[in-house]
């Protein structure tokens, strides 16, 4: 088991829970998703309104509860793959700034240039 970020684990593959990760991405901002978690929440509401018993109030509550944990985690696993999707993209623009202004030696430049680390990467 691997505990790297996707950018640290390489290769230009996907693994299996990468797509599975896009596939529930794409799936629970349907809108079908959103009248499924609209109908648990509508029965949790409709248990309560008439006084059923505990076992029926702990089913939407239990449910409510799974779903929160597993949208926590495809919503961290979508941060991250849009955070280092981006980053190369920012690299590669500051760079290209530098490049255009070459002859320019301003403080802002010098920032941008320690910004991105281009010293250490050479």
């Amino acid at each position: 088991m691997s505990f790297k970020t996707p950018a640290e684990r390489g290769g230009s593959g996907h693994g299996r829970f990468a797509q599975f990760a896009q596939y529930a991405s794409n799936f629970t901002s349907s809108p079908f998703f959103f009248l499924a978690c609209l109908a648990v929440i509508a029965f949790f509401v409709a248990a309560h309104v008439a006084h059923l018993g505990i076992e029926v109030l702990l089913l939407p509550g239990g449910s409510m509860s799974a779903v929160t944990l597993l949208l926590l985690a495809l919503l961290k696993n979508a941060e991250m793959r849009a955070e280092h999707a981006v980053q190369p993209k920012l690299d590669a623009i500051a760079r290209a700034l530098l490049a255009a202004h070459s002859d320019q030696c301003g403080d802002e430049f010098d920032a941008l240039r320690r910004a991105i680390r281009l010293e250490e990467e050479t």
